[in-house]
């Protein structure tokens, strides 16, 4: 595996990631269990999706210094293109995450810490996948083939599913946990562990956790191999996906709030993971050029936007204004 990225980039990306868990633990912890508002998670969207783009400033500068501004060009919109892919993938992860917030009526005030836990496994199990990953790629090129087969079958899958509703019973994980562990029937707190008649069992919070953890794993699965029909750059591929998942929690707040309005994304990311599929496969007859795969995954999600805000059913007033 190769890339241009310079050593003390690696330090400064690795300093960076472990700064931003420890201000957000702080945070988490002096804010305790609370709430997320609506401006609240618009403002962290904002500061995350800004400190990615400086991020991908500095990245321009170092290959600039050492490469030229041709490669580096390319290896920002290479960047920039793996994180809006991560970003776009992980809407369909978030509804997911809504769906067993639901089906297990956590309180608002516990997502936060929950989401939170998840963010950091997501980020150690697909920093394992990507780094396996790249060295697949580089032994064996065929892989890229596999890949690309596996997301376009998966978009063909997602378009299928898109209008149906999920079944959190048929959850393989939710069945073993339940069948392994003891968990009460309330919630402690935000403990994911409590004590019933003497005896410590999970509580309902501990199975959430688990089935986030999984959740992440199955998207990962996708979303992974699609930064590398992008850049095959382990550096790029690492960053523009760990720094999607950082903003990921104040990202889920903003869309639980407006789920609604974006009822046909789903059918966007099927497209763009067909095009994913198709281009990684194409790989070495077609090479389609970076920023043409950018504006391919920019329109697509703008037209599905626009038309989801367009047939979205009309929010009739509240019963309880005065």
């Amino acid at each position: 595996m190769q890339t241009l990225a310079p050593l003390w980039l690696w330090i400064v990306f690795v300093l960076f990631v472990l700064a931003a868990l420890f201000v957000d633990f702080v945070v988490l912890r002096k804010q305790g269990a609370h709430e997320v508002s609506v401006r609240e998670a618009m403002r962290w969207s904002a500061i995350w999706v800004a400190l990615s783009m400086a991020f991908n400033g500095l990245l321009w500068w170092a290959v600039a210094q050492e490469q030229g501004t041709a490669i580096a060009h390319t290896k920002a919109l290479e960047f920039l293109t793996g994180y809006l892919i991560e970003k776009s993938l992980a809407v369909d992860n978030i509804f997911v995450f809504l769906m067993i917030f639901t089906y297990f009526a956590v309180p608002p005030a516990y997502q936060k810490r929950v989401l939170m836990m998840g963010i950091i496994g997501a980020i150690v199990l697909r920093t394992a996948m990507i780094l396996v990953g790249g060295w697949l790629i580089a032994q064996f090129h065929w892989v890229l083939y596999l890949f690309g087969a596996f997301l376009l079958l998966t978009g063909i899958k997602m378009w299928w599913a898109a209008d149906k509703e999920p079944n959190l019973e048929d959850n393989p994980a939710l069945k073993l946990l339940r069948r392994v562990l003891p968990v009460s029937q309330h919630f402690d707190g935000e403990r994911l562990w409590t004590k019933q008649n003497g005896v410590r069992i999970a509580t309902p919070l501990l199975l959430v956790v688990a089935l986030v953890g999984f959740t992440d794993v199955i998207f990962a699965v996708d979303s992974i191999p699609a930064i590398y029909a992008i850049t095959a750059d382990p550096f790029i591929v690492l960053t523009s996906n760990i720094f999607a998942i950082l903003g990921l929690r104040a990202m889920y707040f903003l869309l639980a709030a407006m789920a609604a309005r974006f009822h046909l994304l789903s059918y966007g990311l099927a497209v763009i993971l067909v095009f994913i599929g198709s281009k990684m496969m194409l790989i070495d007859i077609v090479k389609i050029p970076v920023l043409a795969s950018l504006g391919v995954v920019v329109g697509i999600l703008a037209i599905t936007m626009i038309w989801s805000v367009k047939t979205a059913p009309a929010i009739g007033p509240s019963k309880t204004a005065g």
